[in-house]
């Protein structure tokens, strides 16, 4: 049975006072009973600081916003895989789409960031999405699943099963509109198949895939309501305790 998993992506924002207690104002609220796995995606400068709040509480972890496609060396600014792994994070995002655009990552830049997070011992959260042109267009499903075959498809079944998908329209992040929920799990059902064309219906079955696109607590009920649709990757809705909650418990 696969896991409900809200991961909140903080981005470039909270200082490191806000962030701490935002954490614990996470932590103090979770209902003792909760069943959604909960992710943290600070800064990398809080990452030990959050993982560390989140050790003693079940099903709370904490994840790195990217990490570097090279092992180690002369990389000014860099952080490796291995570095995010001693802070004691349990995953990795790669791909988002800000990283795509802003930083030209490519698709083989993200295998090899892929193969870094698994050398050390990270689950990786693979994003991908397309632009409004890409889907006005009409070629939003071949560009997704290039996305995910040229980045994950060299991967085995096994270590496939450490990956959780992050569809991310890019024309609905940070701009208030969302996908419908039908348009999101058309992309969603899209990706769940491709994903049991490469590796079977168990794979494809247990494979979580998040929404990523201003999901919040007025649209995540009908969202995660959806048969394909495992949770969320939250943007803005992440930097409060209360927006944020809510959405871990919309399932």
């Amino acid at each position: 049975m696969r896991k409900n998993i809200v991961a909140g992506n903080w981005k470039m924002n909270l200082n490191r006072q806000d962030g701490i207690a935002l954490v614990e104002d996470v932590l103090g609220k979770l209902p003792a009973d909760n069943k959604t796995h909960v992710i943290f995606a600070p800064s990398f400068v809080y990452l030990h600081k959050v993982a560390k709040m989140c050790a003693d509480t079940p099903k709370v972890v904490a994840a790195s916003q990217d990490c570097s496609s090279n092992e180690k060396g002369a990389f000014t600014g860099e952080v490796s895989a291995s570095m995010i792994s001693s802070c004691k994070a349990r995953y990795v995002v790669l791909g988002h789409s800000e990283r795509r655009a802003n930083f030209t990552e490519t698709n083989d830049q993200l295998k090899a960031k892929v193969g870094q997070a698994f050398a050390s011992d990270l689950k990786v959260i693979f994003c991908c999405g397309e632009s409004l042109v890409q889907r006005e267009s009409g070629v939003h499903f071949e560009w997704i699943k290039s996305q995910i075959s040229e980045s994950l498809f060299h991967l085995s079944a096994d270590e496939f099963k450490k990956i959780v998908i992050a569809y991310e329209p890019i024309w609905a992040i940070g701009t208030g509109v969302t996908a419908s929920t039908s348009q999101a799990q058309e992309i969603h059902a899209f990706i769940r198949n491709l994903l049991a064309e490469k590796y079977g219906k168990e794979v494809a079955e247990s494979t979580s895939i998040l929404y990523g696109g201003s999901c919040k607590p007025s649209n995540a009920k009908e969202l995660f309501a959806s048969q394909d649709i495992d949770g969320g990757l939250i943007g803005g809705a992440s930097l409060k305790a209360d927006d944020f909650l809510a959405i871990t418990q919309s399932f």
